[in-house]
């Protein structure tokens, strides 16, 4: 099927949704809720997780300015200092003093490398283990996470990416079932899911059933997966109308305290909206933060990300805490590479790309806590100890839920793909 009849496919059915049922059909284009199996109960391996966070730290992040500094390396660390933790011997930057009060509760790797020194293949990398290639779309990660393990709420999506860019989460050759449903706003919630107001609930399943008779012929006609993906998408999104969890999506519920204590950006409440998701048993959920890219101005552009990272950060840990999420929610703080050393001054003090030596933040899920893993050398420039891969943190993802790791599953052209790229969960990082 071309690319233009699958844009008219899904066109079509979120206008019929629109002029016919009364209701835009969610998520838009394309990606389904529909991923039907129910988590499987054998675990094969791991952790305590049942769900996953993961934090995307978009632009590349420096890691000498935030987890792993480097005070005797004053030409490389510029003015960023360095700061205790509750932790004895553990130290972060002074940009994040409120997650240094949870460090506790923490995993610290500070020995990630990659291949990638670009953005677009880094964040390919980082959310589906393959490189980027012209011939195939891998899924992404939360697809992987469906895709073995199922969902484990079935009246709502299992898969929710909030200010994240689509193709990170896509379902690749898993089809649209097991793409991200997208949120923009966290404040808006999960938009055109409600029934319009002159349309009755008679009317409406009547309408139902009408378009699934008029769609009759176009599945007749195109039998391919692709196509068959969106069968079940108007009974999902009915289904999703009348359940009692669709109030996870509505973050005005709760209280102002709360709200507040994440911070009132569109990250902050993005990490508000994901602890709420979880509670409803929701199987992964993204949340982006990007801005990272700090070629130019990096140490007052990394001092105003951290501080919105800071606050929502060590919030979400302990909310998850107070509210007994935290030893099944793997919540992942990731970036596609680290700043480089050396500073930039013709560049007003910016960091470029940095693909050798990066960091990267576990908690949860059965994760040591107050724990630092690998290490770089006196300028954070180069891996010195385990160096760790994003296929290796992928990996460690599959291994706290529990999932097979070597199942092999085929793309269309009957390709072997695995979880993981084949790689090893960081074992040594769980209690």
């Amino acid at each position: 099927m071309s690319s233009q009849h699958e844009f008219t496919r899904r066109q079509f059915m979120i206008n019929a949704a629109r002029s016919y049922l009364g209701v835009s059909v969610v998520p838009m284009l394309g990606a389904s809720l529909a991923s039907s199996a129910i988590a499987q109960t054998t675990r094969h391996s791991g952790g305590k997780a049942q769900s996953v966070i993961f934090l995307n730290m978009a632009g590349g992040m420096s890691h000498i300015d935030t987890f792993d500094t480097k005070p005797s390396a004053k030409e490389q660390q510029g003015p960023t200092k360095t700061i205790g933790t509750n932790v004895d011997g553990l130290t972060i930057s002074s940009y994040l003093p409120k997650t240094a009060k949870i460090m506790d509760k923490l995993c610290v790797i500070n020995s990630m490398t990659s291949t990638q020194g670009a953005h677009p293949q880094g964040q390919y990398m980082m959310h589906k283990s393959y490189a980027q290639r012209g011939t195939i779309v891998h899924p992404s990660m939360g697809s992987w996470v469906l895709k073995l393990g199922g969902r484990l709420n079935k009246s709502i999506p299992g898969y929710i990416s909030i200010s994240t860019n689509h193709s990170s989460s896509s379902g690749g050759f898993f089809g649209a079932t097991y793409s991200g449903v997208p949120i923009g706003v966290p404040s808006r919630g999960l938009q055109n899911v409600k029934r319009h107001g002159t349309v009755s609930s008679e009317s409406f399943d009547a309408r139902l059933s009408l378009a699934a008779k008029l769609n009759a012929e176009f599945h007749a006609q195109y039998g391919q997966e692709q196509v068959k993906s969106y069968d079940g998408l108007y009974d999902e999104a009915a289904k999703l109308m009348k359940s009692k969890d669709l109030k996870a999506f509505d973050i005005r519920s709760e209280k102002e305290n709360i709200r507040n204590g994440y911070g009132r950006n569109n990250f902050g409440q993005g990490c508000l909206l994901a602890r709420r998701l979880v509670q409803h048993q929701v199987r992964y959920v993204e949340v982006t933060l990007g801005g990272w890219d700090t070629h130019y101005d990096n140490f007052k552009r990394t001092e105003s990300k951290t501080k919105i990272l800071d606050q929502a950060y060590s919030m979400l840990i302990a909310d998850l805490e107070r509210n007994g999420l935290l030893d099944t929610t793997l919540v992942v703080l990731n970036t596609e590479f680290g700043r480089s050393p050396d500073i930039e001054e013709k560049h007003s003090m910016g960091r470029d790309h940095h693909p050798a030596a990066f960091s990267c933040v576990l908690a949860g899920g059965g994760i040591k806590q107050g724990h630092r893993y690998g290490k770089t050398d006196r300028a954070a420039r180069r891996v010195r100890e385990n160096p760790v891969t994003h296929q290796n943190i992928n990996a460690t993802i599959g291994y706290a839920l529990g999932l097979d790791l070597n199942q092999v599953m085929k793309s269309e052209s009957k390709r072997p793909f695995w979880m993981a790229d084949k790689a090893k969960p960081i074992t040594d990082i769980f209690a």
